[in-house]
């Protein structure tokens, strides 16, 4: 059974493993979420005030690859037909609450500082696809490495929409030459989650000046040969929270996300 034509299915042995881990997130067990429950879409979270809620939408809009929306929900609602009976205030390994920019809290759950006025973005994540890329053979080092994946700031500006602002964040997959045109075509098939890459190669193209200490995540080690490939990624909002300086904003901690019983292959344009 699928809800809202999502491919949610209600009972399956899939679904359940989804359930508990976010279960396991419930109970406070804080990790990032690369390479967990294969098969069912990840998600990135942002919450932000009603009345910023309009431009949120926008920026997302007019800046798709690294913000393509899954859901938005009701001011004050915190559930999702993405994850029937999920709690998107309990149910991430670790979340990011912002005033006017800042950072104030890295809390295991954000109960006490939710509000009604809350309208919540899920946003496309780029770990949906590892699976389709491992499948096809190419190997995802951060995961082979018990590494969260890295991600850097980079100097491509993101078109602004109303008050929101800001530069685009980029996650680093090293791919091995050979298997390059395979992870570009794989990945280009799935758009709601950040699709093909937006470079590969020098990283400097994108202004990160060293591979070695990124912005988010953990540094990873790259094989001989490998190629740095670059995708666009969900932490992009956060970076414009940090530029625009919204009153307040709620966020999951980068690389520990939202899963979703959500069958990866929905998002896969065949």
């Amino acid at each position: 059974m699928s809800v809202d034509g999502l491919g949610v299915e209600d009972r399956s042995v899939p679904g359940l493993a989804a359930a508990e881990a976010r279960a396991q997130f419930r109970s406070g067990v804080g990790r990032p979420t690369a390479g967990m429950v294969p098969g069912r879409a990840q998600a990135n979270l942002i919450s932000v005030p009603a009345d910023w809620a309009y431009d949120m939408l926008l920026f997302c809009q007019r800046n798709p690859k690294p913000c393509p929306v899954l859901d938005v929900t009701d001011a004050g609602a915190y559930s999702t037909p993405l994850a029937p009976g999920a709690d998107l205030r309990t149910d991430l390994p670790r979340y990011r609450v912002w005033e006017h920019g800042e950072l104030v809290d890295e809390p295991a759950d954000v109960v006490a500082h939710w509000r009604g006025d809350l309208v919540s973005f899920l946003i496309g994540c780029s770990f949906t696809f590892e699976w389709v890329l491992a499948e096809a053979g190419v190997p995802m080092r951060h995961v082979e490495q018990g590494r969260n994946v890295p991600m850097y700031v980079t100097d491509r500006l993101c078109r602004p929409a109303g008050r929101l602002h800001g530069p685009m964040v980029v996650s680093m997959r090293p791919v091995p030459p050979e298997l390059l045109a395979t992870a570009i075509r794989e990945s280009a098939l799935m758009p709601a989650v950040h699709g093909g890459p937006v470079h590969s190669g020098d990283p400097a193209a994108l202004g990160i000046e060293d591979l070695g200490r990124p912005d988010f995540g953990d540094p990873v080690d790259l094989e001989p040969g490998d190629i740095p490939v670059f995708w666009a990624c969900g932490v992009t909002p956060q970076a414009a929270v940090t530029a625009s300086r919204p009153p307040f904003a709620i966020t999951h901690a980068p690389g520990q996300m939202f899963i979703t019983d959500v069958r990866d292959e929905q998002y896969r344009v065949v």
